[in-house]
């Protein structure tokens, strides 16, 4: 089944960049353009240069930000700001978080995965993907020949890999131990003892590994290896492109957190979003929660009311100049009243499913295209930052959503479906900068 590769990684040299926290970055998607100026600021060498570099107006294919991304990969190899390891290894991270007022460490292992097409059932995604991202990261794949940062995956661990993992390196010191921007701490230890990395092939080789953050990279390195086959006449079956790095923790892991990704509308027809909540009570419950006054107790009760419905399909809504936070819970047996035999009863249940379906295109009347828009729709993880966009007039509505849960990606994923775009964020992403790997021969 799943197939692991101990790599010899590229890691940053702490004697030439000084603190790695400087250097280190979030996964490309998340990053902001403001985020990404403060980034460049910090330091000359931060991983931002190579993951999403800046764009300028007299750019060209022979010099964009993925060949400047590729000048920095190799002059900082040359220079010895990044440092390629002696032996294979295996990488065993942690990363050290609050929720809910606690402070929870996820485990995870950082290896190669050979590729697999999702047909074969070994790897399998849960969301579908948007071909412009995928394309503009092959671009950026092509010229750096390299992964900058890791597929973060998830699988059934009842047979303790990552305990054994963390035996492993008990009592020894982390090759990095570094606290990133909102003060999560992160820990890199590098396994390189034979028997153990035999034990953990021998265990992952019954494994399926769900795909919860990284399917546009994923894809983008099934399409650079067919590339690879293609066009390049000494390409063959130990070639390294033919495995991806990944990041991979246990579905059993505590520290396995899925936060919900709300949705932000612009541009809706002004009469479709005036009738939305008189539409709705046909196939929802509605409670009314204002807040004109008291926005904080508001907030609360809001966020109580959508967890204590998490078991039946509730969404939140907040609409420009209302003043009102909408609670819509889904009626018993409207979604296959509605869509059975057109949509799959795995996606039926699904929240981002109803709103997709039920709510976006039939009540709103939006077109499938339309989700698609960027300038129409984009997302946040966080309801207040969704609500304060409502009320600060900087979009038009807002919808609220529970978090998925991880038996729906594992069933949905198995099922050979796919959920929408953004239906989960799992938290803390992976950190990228920790290791790199080269995909040159």
């Amino acid at each position: 089944m799943a197939r692991i590769v101990p790599f010899k990684g590229i890691l940053y040299n702490k004697d030439k960049v000084g603190e790695l926290a400087d250097v280190v970055a979030p996964p490309y998607d998340v990053i902001s353009e403001e985020k990404q100026h403060v980034l460049y600021d910090r330091h000359d060498t931060n991983v931002v240069r190579l993951i999403l570099g800046k764009m300028y107006e007299d750019d060209s294919p022979e010099n964009s930000r993925h060949t400047r991304a590729a000048e920095f990969f190799t002059a900082w190899q040359a220079q010895g700001i990044l440092s390629r390891d002696d032996k294979p290894a295996l990488y065993l991270s942690s990363v050290s978080f609050h929720v809910e007022e606690k402070t929870v460490t996820r485990y995870g292992l950082i290896t190669q995965v050979m590729l697999e097409t999702f047909d074969k059932g070994v790897i399998l995604p849960h969301e579908q993907t948007f071909s412009k991202v995928k394309s503009e990261r092959l671009g950026l794949m092509k010229i750096c020949k390299a992964n900058f940062s890791q597929i973060f995956s998830i699988y059934s661990d009842q047979c303790g890999i990552l305990d054994a993992l963390k035996h492993a390196v008990e009592g020894k010191k982390p090759a990095i131990d570094v606290v990133d921007d909102v003060g999560e701490r992160h820990c890199l230890w590098k396994i390189t003892d034979a028997p153990v990395i035999t034990w953990v092939q021998e265990q992952m080789n019954d494994k399926k590994l769900f795909i919860a953050d990284g399917h546009h990279r994923y894809e983008t390195a099934l399409t650079y290896r067919d590339f690879l086959k293609e066009t390049d006449p000494s390409f063959s079956d130990d070639h390294p492109a033919n495995a991806i790095m990944m990041y991979l923790t246990s579905m059993e892991d505590p520290g396995l957190i899925i936060f919900p990704t709300h949705r932000l509308l612009n541009h809706v027809d002004p009469q479709s979003l005036s009738q939305l909540i008189e539409k709705a009570r046909v196939y929802f419950d509605v409670e009314e929660i204002p807040f004109a006054d008291h926005f904080e107790t508001s907030l609360e009760r809001f966020r109580k009311a959508l967890k204590a419905n998490q078991d039946r399909t509730t969404l939140g809504v907040l609409i420009k100049n209302h003043k009102t936070f909408y609670v819509l819970s889904l009626k018993p047996g409207v979604m296959d009243e509605k869509f059975e035999g057109v949509i799959p009863a795995t996606l039926r249940g699904l929240d981002v499913t109803v709103l997709t379906q039920l709510v976006l295109l039939d009540m709103l009347n939006l077109s499938q295209a339309a989700l698609d828009e960027e300038k129409l729709i984009t997302y946040s993880e966080s309801d207040r930052h969704a609500a304060e966009a409502v009320i600060k007039g900087k979009c038009e509505v807002a919808f609220i959503l529970n978090s998925t849960k991880i038996s729906q990606v594992q069933d949905i994923a198995e099922s050979g479906q796919t959920m929408p775009r953004k239906t989960t964020y799992f938290y803390p992403k992976a950190l990228t900068g920790l290791v790199f790997n080269t995909l040159k021969p």
